[in-house]
């Protein structure tokens, strides 16, 4: 990846300690580093300047996490307008080599591709114009026996794994929470991923329970917690309409949304929720600015 730095280095160009610099990253998701195939951190160009610009909270007298709260909404900010050309012209060219590769079982040729991408564009630029339209091609495909079971597991779970890594600490900091998952049975969790990262992107706390989650389980977490939102996310309708009980008492308490291809507007008026139908990253960046 062109530009990238180690730790070290970021380090030594920030004037912060690698001490420093991680808790920075695990607590508030300060960072979003990529791999490279050796598996070593690797740190951008855009994180360098929130190192920089978290120094400069700091320094007007900010806490830690304040400061790091701010730098990620200013991060959210400008990631929702990516220069329209930048971002198609990376995004052509990269879904078509990603399909490549990963119909190919390539792993290492995947990541590559996904370097280049996160070092060219905003993490939303990269979940919307490429990551979102690849995944809904990718189930087309796989239903008119394009592709294979295999490749079609083998491509969800290196992009899941991909953006897993960019998760850790997010459910740090002092910002709104939010608590996602999906109803039992329901193994597709990587748009409700999307929507978490871009949330914590624009200064929540997320505590993401993911796939086929028991709805005691979600309900406990939400008592524990008291979260600002509870998503719930399902691509089949039956998963929702299996717990509808649950999710009254659910949404009785506390703010409750649907999304996915299984949820609804008349489902989520039945149940006292929120029906959401944007695409993960606008639904993160909506909810983020009510």
């Amino acid at each position: 990846m062109p530009g990238a730095l180690r730790i070290g280095a970021l380090s030594k160009r920030a004037g912060v300690s690698e001490h420093v610099l991680r808790a920075w990253e695990t607590r508030y998701g300060l960072l979003t580093p990529t791999r490279s195939p050796g598996g070593f951190r690797l740190y951008s160009q855009l994180d360098v300047r929130r190192v920089q610009r978290m120094r400069a909270y700091l320094a007007d007298g900010l806490s830690a996490a304040e400061a790091a709260r701010a730098v990620l909404a200013e991060s959210g900010a400008v990631a929702q307008e990516p220069d329209p050309v930048v971002v198609r012209t990376a995004a052509v060219g990269a879904a078509a080599s990603l399909q490549v590769a990963l119909d190919d079982l390539d792993e290492r040729a995947a990541h590559v591709v996904l370097d280049q991408l996160f070092a060219t564009l905003t993490i939303e630029a990269v979940l919307r114009d490429v990551l979102i339209p690849y995944l809904h091609d990718l189930g087309d495909r796989w239903a008119r026996g394009d592709v294979t079971v295999g490749q079609e597991h083998f491509a969800s779970n290196v992009i899941r794994s991909r953006l897993a890594a960019l998760a850790p600490g997010w459910g740090g900091g002092h910002g709104p929470r939010a608590v996602l998952a999906c109803p039992p049975g329901e193994l597709h969790d990587i748009a409700l991923l999307s929507f978490g990262l871009v949330l914590r992107r624009c200064g929540w706390r997320v505590v993401f329970l993911g796939a086929d989650s028991p709805t005691t389980d979600i309900a406990r977490t939400a008592d524990v917690l008291e979260p600002d939102l509870v998503m719930l996310a399902a691509t089949d309708a039956a998963r929702f309409d299996a717990i509808r009980p649950e999710l009254v008492r659910l949404a009785q308490d506390r703010s409750v949304a649907l999304a996915g291809a299984g949820a609804s507007e008349d489902l989520a008026v039945a149940v006292g929720a929120q029906y959401v139908e944007d695409d993960p990253v606008t639904a993160a960046e909506r909810w983020a600015d009510r």
